[in-house]
């Protein structure tokens, strides 16, 4: 017969509430580049369970499609930007940004090293990830910047993920495709230059672009939960503002990009651009609804139906924000 001393039995008993807590649920990221960092980083270090959630962190590749998996309802919450969510608002879904650690596009616009102006663009093509997808709006984005008409001028194509995108490049089925900062340095042997980047607009591009999302069903019944996620993504981001060489090294662990000058671009620009406190930016949100509306144009869906920020305002007033960054 098994004996159990009461401090034993104590220890057990006292575990068990900590065990409760531990809620299990899945949530998804839309890309292994330094943007999405916050959402690897929170699984990565624990900020999932210091926050009393047991989370399991998946990839999907392209934002689309992590919409499309919230809509469906296969999973409760992930990484959607304005964009996705706006195209999806006007089509009856009911979701809603409720956070977005980065609220503007860094990418660059890589061109064949042949092209050294916007006219010698003109007639060829640039790669996408997916239509909707947020390469897509900078690539449309980085056009109109040039004088350039997507589409007609230049036609956008879907190819896949960064590395489908730099292969598209190196056979030269595409002349351009928008990266992320650094990814240049991953281009050896390809010979290319950068042609625009969002780096070059006098102000920072307003667009929701790393953001939790989910339906408003699930908000309303578990903001907790959303409230507890909301807390470790926005750990996560601190994390990657503020210690650079652990920052790195995850990031090429799920990049699974070791070059040196790839990494240190990657943090030296994006730990700029993820904001101390998570706001949804509206302007962007409206210009992306405004966009989605001109295919929809009987849609009644307006920039706070898609947006409900209120769990960072509960935050802000709680002093959450200021102890996280307090030094």
């Amino acid at each position: 017969m098994i004996k159990f001393f009461p401090f034993v039995l104590f220890a057990f008993f006292a575990a068990i509430p900590n065990l409760r807590a531990q809620e299990k649920l899945t949530v998804s990221y839309s890309s292994i580049d330094a943007p999405s960092a916050n959402w690897y980083i929170a699984q990565e270090k624990g900020l999932y369970k210091k926050h009393g959630l047991d989370v399991e962190s998946i990839f999907i590749p392209a934002s689309s499609t992590n919409v499309a998996v919230l809509v469906a309802g296969q999973l409760k919450f992930g990484n959607g930007t304005g964009g996705t969510i706006a195209s999806a608002a006007v089509s009856g879904a009911p979701l809603v940004a409720v956070a977005c650690f980065m609220n503007t596009l860094p990418y660059e616009l890589v061109v064949q090293d042949s092209i050294k102006t916007k006219e010698q663009l003109k007639g060829k093509s640039i790669g996408i990830s997916r239509i909707g997808s947020s390469s897509d709006v900078i690539a449309r984005v980085f056009l109109r910047n040039l004088g350039l008409e997507p589409d007609k001028d230049v036609a956008i194509i879907q190819v896949g993920g960064a590395g489908e995108r730099a292969a598209a490049f190196r056979t030269g089925r595409i002349a351009a495709f928008p990266a992320p900062p650094g990814v240049l340095h991953l281009s050896k042997g390809m010979p290319q230059r950068v042609l625009i980047s969002s780096a070059d607009f006098q102000k920072p591009y307003p667009f929701p672009y790393i953001c939790g999302t989910t339906t408003k069903a699930y908000l309303a019944a578990n903001r907790a939960t959303v409230k507890r996620l909301t807390m470790a993504l926005s750990e996560g981001a601190h994390f990657f503002k503020t210690r650079k060489e652990e920052s790195k090294q995850i990031l090429a662990k799920y990049s699974r990009q070791n070059d040196p000058a790839y990494l240190e671009a990657a943090w030296e620009i994006n730990a700029k651009l993820f904001d101390r406190v998570p706001w949804v930016t509206r302007e962007g949100m409206d210009i992306q609804l405004k966009d989605a509306l001109t295919k929809k144009p009987s849609s009644t869906v307006k920039v706070d139906d898609i947006v409900d920020d209120t769990i960072v305002a509960e935050l802000e007033k709680e002093g959450f924000f200021d102890r996280l960054y307090k030094p």
